[in-house]
């Protein structure tokens, strides 16, 4: 329990970041290169304390091109994240990004077995309601319908990543091969994000500035310990996939608004509040279950 809360916080941090971001006028893709390459040099630095490891070793693992993979859709998922929120508005692109916790949800029903009862069915319903309405404005939802490939994109590519991450969780990480794991999916997104950025830099389409790496330093430590910790709640067996999944969308959700509302003064429609509670009643419904299950 305590890991996935770890996670929610951890995640509740990166986003407050964002905003900082925003405010501060910073990069928002440079900033995330940089922080790709400290998080992975903090998974790589956490493992190397234990042992050492060659390239060759790691070349080795089987979950090695699984978490290459991963990496580019992290780097992926996160551009068109950016350009969604040019193109068709944040809210959009966070109903899209969000909704696609479905997609592992129903993995984790076909490929590992995971329970489906009536309280979970109906906190995912109530959950992905929620998302909707969290993100709204006066409860509705509208954009340019030539922009629907790049929403369906979002919501796939996310949900993909996802459950590509839980397969190679649960089949092949040794849970001592965590902090390994984790840095190779970062420092895959940072090679991939590099070279989009050389491009675009040679292009003249985008100028590097320094104070870009301070925001990616901070960015980055949290968002290892956000995966790391995560992984942690999947391996602990407290919780299947289908429910550490959407508890860990629906806690960042709920956590993020408070924080909106408290720290950046954030006003938020009735039915963003309404969003808001259902989530908290969603979160009441998946993890109901498993503690009544843990309990008895």
């Amino acid at each position: 329990m305590l890991d996935l809360l770890l996670g929610i916080l951890f995640f509740n941090c990166i986003l407050i970041l964002f905003k900082l971001f925003d405010k501060y006028k910073a990069d928002n893709f440079q900033a995330i290169i940089i922080n790709y390459v400290v998080a992975g040099g903090l998974g790589l630095s956490v493992f190397l304390r234990h042992e050492p490891i060659s390239v060759n070793t790691i070349l080795g693992y089987d979950w090695f091109y699984y978490a290459i993979l991963i990496g580019c859709f992290f780097i992926g998922v996160f551009k068109l994240l950016a350009d969604g929120a040019q193109k068709v508005g944040l809210a959009i692109s966070t109903v899209a990004n969000k909704m696609s916790v479905i997609l592992p949800v129903i993995a984790s029903f076909i490929l590992y077995g995971d329970s489906i009862t009536g309280l979970k069915i109906i906190g995912l319903i109530l959950a992905l309601i929620g998302v909707v309405l969290s993100a709204s404005e006066k409860g509705k939802l509208s954009f340019d319908k030539k922009y629907l490939w790049l929403i369906l994109i979002i919501f796939f590519g996310q949900g993909i990543a996802d459950i590509l991450f839980n397969y190679a969780q649960s089949q092949y990480v040794d849970p001592t091969q965590a902090p390994l794991f984790i840095s190779t999916i970062f420092l895959s997104a940072f090679v991939v994000g590099s070279l989009v950025l050389t491009i675009r830099v040679l292009q003249k389409k985008e100028k590097l500035r320094i104070k870009n790496i301070g925001w990616g330093i901070a960015l980055g430590v949290p968002n290892y310990l956000t995966v790391y910790y995560f992984f942690r709640a999947l391996d602990s067996g407290m919780w299947e996939s289908s429910e550490a999944y959407p508890l860990l969308n629906m806690g960042v959700i709920v956590l993020s608004a408070l924080t909106g509302f408290l720290l950046f003064k954030e006003k938020f429609s009735l039915s963003n509040w309404l969003g808001i509670g259902l989530c908290v009643i969603a979160i009441c419904f998946i993890s109901l279950e498993r503690f009544i299950h843990l309990l008895f």
